[in-house]
């Protein structure tokens, strides 16, 4: 699946890696680098190459937090806002690939069981 996002995503030079990110963002504008690492289950290393690689691209900018100068708000420049419906039309080319032959109710089934399987991932062990 991620090589062909990959190619869906590569007109606008961002990689399969990067458009999570980005999408995350667009829904929540002015969240912090932090906050984007726990949202999405992601390391902060993997986070800051991420917005780096869109940074360079023009897709988001960074600025000073007001309330605490320690962070940067992540937002989406005027090209991030222009790319996100093209990026969202790959995604959804892609999605309707993955399930062709697969009912509505086994794909319900299949997105409630890999939710289970990242919850029991991330939280903490009971040990």
């Amino acid at each position: 699946m991620q090589v062909i996002i990959s190619t869906e995503l590569a007109p606008y030079r961002i990689g399969s890696g990067q458009y999570i990110f980005l999408m995350a963002i667009a829904s929540g504008q002015s969240i912090t680098q932090k906050a984007l690492c726990e949202k999405l289950y992601i390391d902060k290393t993997t986070t800051a190459k991420a917005i780096a690689k869109l940074e360079s691209e023009g897709y988001v900018r960074r600025e000073p937090d007001p309330l605490d100068n320690r962070y940067h708000l992540l937002y989406l420049t005027e090209a991030g806002v222009d790319v996100v419906p093209k990026v969202q039309e790959a995604l959804n080319r892609v999605k309707a690939k993955t399930r062709k032959g697969i009912s509505d109710s086994e794909y319900d089934l299949l997105i409630r069981l890999l939710d289970t399987v990242l919850t029991n991932l991330t939280e903490a062990d009971d040990k």
